[in-house]
């Protein structure tokens, strides 16, 4: 008789579980950081930032990933109107470096817009990779008479419908409608300070 023997698994810190959770206010310094590291400085001064600006996130689509502690994923989803219609906004969407491969961006986009059709949000528009963002639903098909607030391609300008027709005859500028950000929110790069 052959006897059956449960195989090794041996776990590795990239096999370490992360969990996804709504931002905190100690995630923000954090957050910054690592959009700072995977986007660069100049990232402020990006098209789809200014649908941001002096804005607080949607209420309940700030998320965080955390990983052994540690602050490695974050999606925010922002209130625009898209050409007189109302919709979220995703983005930045983005993972630590040393972390991509684990499937933290993926579980994001995925709790992510499960929150938002759960809250009764009928689309969500993002700037992005249109191979990438097609495997969440993501299409061009309804941004093709929309536009942002600056420059961008016009082929990474995607969509996804939770209800069908919200976006139907939708064109024009997209424009932030959230609420403003408190004061004491506010996030300022930090500066470095000479010694």
């Amino acid at each position: 008789m052959t006897a059956f023997r449960k195989p090794q698994i041996a776990l590795t810190s990239k096999a370490a579980p992360f969990v996804i959770r709504a931002e905190r206010a100690a995630d923000v310094a954090v957050r910054e950081a690592l959009l700072d590291a995977c986007f660069g400085e100049t990232r402020h001064g990006r098209t789809c930032q200014r649908l941001r600006d002096g804005r607080a996130p949607a209420a309940g689509l700030a998320l965080s990933a955390v990983r052994e502690g540690n602050l490695v994923g974050t999606v925010q989803l922002w209130h625009v109107s898209a050409g007189g219609r109302p919709a979220l906004v995703l983005g930045p969407l983005a993972v630590d470096p040393a972390c991509r491969e684990l499937g933290i961006g993926a579980a994001l986009m995925h709790q992510a817009l499960a929150a938002a059709r759960a809250r009764g949000h009928e689309a969500v528009i993002l700037l992005g990779d249109a191979p990438y963002y097609a495997r969440f639903g993501f299409s061009g098909e309804k941004t093709a008479e929309l536009s942002l607030p600056g420059p961008f391609e016009r082929d990474r300008l995607l969509a996804i419908e939770f209800q069908a027709g919200a976006l139907d005859g939708a064109e024009g500028m997209i424009v932030p409608t959230g609420a403003p950000l408190s004061k004491r929110r506010s996030v300022r790069p930090l500066q470095a300070h000479a010694a």
